[in-house]
């Protein structure tokens, strides 16, 4: 079957993790690479790259970490797919261009439709809707946890 690369996971789980544990302050990575069990030398190259890539913003200092750079109703899967990818297809490349007939004209293009298809429908699926389901799955948003309402 089909996997999904470790990097492309590590990615979507931490801008999820962000997105949905986001308060008012910002997330720490730490607090990611605990609640996700990603290990941090595997986190911080993909939290950077999706900081080069407008996605998240980082916040330095004590207090410091990373925030959506935009509302998460506009950030989709697809483009954070596409942010670690590096193309558009999150099923790898096809392989170099030596190959039988059959390969090259019939199961080729089946593996890019197929690897389109994938990256139409991840386009069509927002932070916010995987917010949506996790609230509908039960888990708890540590944002909701650590709001302070005391004047």
């Amino acid at each position: 079957m089909l996997g999904l690369p470790k990097k492309t996971l590590v990615a979507i789980e931490a801008v999820l993790d962000i997105a949905f544990h986001a308060g008012g302050a910002p997330v720490q990575s730490g607090d990611i690479t605990s609640r996700q069990g990603i290990p941090r030398r595997s986190l911080e190259p993909v939290l950077q790259q999706l900081t080069r890539a407008n996605i998240l913003t980082g916040m330095r200092g004590p207090r410091g970490g990373y925030r959506l750079a935009r509302e998460r109703r506009r950030i989709t899967v697809g483009e954070v797919v596409r942010v670690v990818a590096g193309s558009d297809a999150p099923m790898g490349e096809v392989a170099d261009a030596a190959g039988s007939e059959l390969g090259i004209q019939v199961v080729r293009p089946l593996w890019l439709d197929l690897g389109r298809e994938v990256m139409t429908r991840l386009d069509a699926v927002t932070l916010e809707e995987l917010c949506q389901r996790a609230g509908k799955a039960g888990i708890r948003s540590q944002a909701a946890e650590t709001v302070d309402f005391t004047i």
